[in-house]
């Protein structure tokens, strides 16, 4: 942490770190925003001790920054399928999006959803909401901006995405920063995406590693794969390990093979390895269902007529 001791620092959250006076009653003081170590009755106060604090405080922000970025995520940041409440694979291929809830099916659901229509010859309705299943690509479409004009963050970033596709990249960024400012994670990670490659902003190292940051924090495995990859463009081999680490735990595949790399050249523990290993293999049985199966094995067997 830093060379204040605890109860020296305890002292000094009780009174403002540049005049002294106390917080009491009257007297208001807020906590530096960046560090939480100090509080300062005033803003004045704060631009007289930053000389002082400056030094201290950048560490110990870049220290709760850490703390945030290497903490394992629960989960990915794709929710679960909300009908069967299975965790969902990271292949997108194995889920649909619908146009009218913006909700992501997994294939299971979806399969079983349109046997069960069929067998019992009733119209075909979104397996969640019931909405009526669009007829075509441009109801599809009109539905997909009913959910733009109700601020859902996942139609946003998906028409973003459209627009990326088309080439308008200055939309897609405009439709990106909207999702993301409404917290959609791989908004951020589109986001890195542009920074990276310059396309509707100009190139900007310091944003695209924010964004990887902030969607990594959320749980997406690709974007925390790419910061571990940044790190070893560093040097700073001991960060891109623990990136790959988390990722693979997420079910990244890229993240387990480049830990099997460094496991061989030692830098990686057996035992962090194993770990890694394990939860790898453990995300991937989570997605299996019969009922995923059964649409897998369907699908297989129209792709071979």
């Amino acid at each position: 942490m830093s060379g204040v001791d605890e109860p020296e620092r305890n002292n000094t959250m009780m009174c403002c770190a540049a005049c002294g006076i106390a917080g009491v009653d009257d007297i208001k003081l807020k906590k530096c925003t960046a560090c939480y170590l100090v509080r300062y009755c005033s803003i004045k106060c704060q631009r007289d001790h930053r000389p002082q604090h400056k030094k201290e405080c950048k560490k110990r922000a870049a220290e709760l920054r850490d703390e945030l970025l290497f903490k394992q995520p629960e989960s990915s940041h794709i929710e679960d399928c909300p009908i069967c409440c299975l965790p969902q694979s990271l292949d997108a291929t194995k889920f649909t999006m619908t146009g009218c809830c913006c909700k992501l099916i997994c294939n299971g659901c979806n399969y079983a959803n349109k046997i069960r229509e069929v067998k019992e010859k009733l119209d075909h309705k979104c397996p969640f909401c019931r909405h009526p299943k669009a007829k075509s690509e441009e109801e599809w479409d009109r539905n997909l901006m009913k959910r733009v004009d109700a601020k859902d963050p996942v139609a946003i970033r998906h028409v973003g995405g459209y627009r990326n596709q088309e080439g308008d990249y200055d939309g897609a960024v405009e439709y990106f920063t909207k999702a993301a400012a409404l917290g959609d994670i791989v908004a951020h990670y589109e986001l890195s995406l542009m920074y990276l490659n310059g396309h509707g902003v100009e190139k900007d190292k310091k944003k695209e590693v924010y964004h990887l940051e902030v969607a990594a924090i959320g749980g997406h495995p690709d974007a925390r794969h790419n910061l571990g990859c940044e790190e070893e463009a560093h040097g700073r081999m001991d960060r891109a390990v623990k990136h790959w680490i988390i990722a693979a735990k997420l079910g990244n595949d890229s993240s387990m093979e480049h830990l099997k790399l460094v496991y061989r050249e030692g830098l990686v523990s057996k035992d962090d390895f194993a770990a890694a290993l394990r939860a790898h293999q453990a995300i991937a049985d989570d997605t299996k269902s019969p009922q995923r199966d059964a649409a897998e094995a369907a699908l297989q067997k129209i792709l071979r007529r």
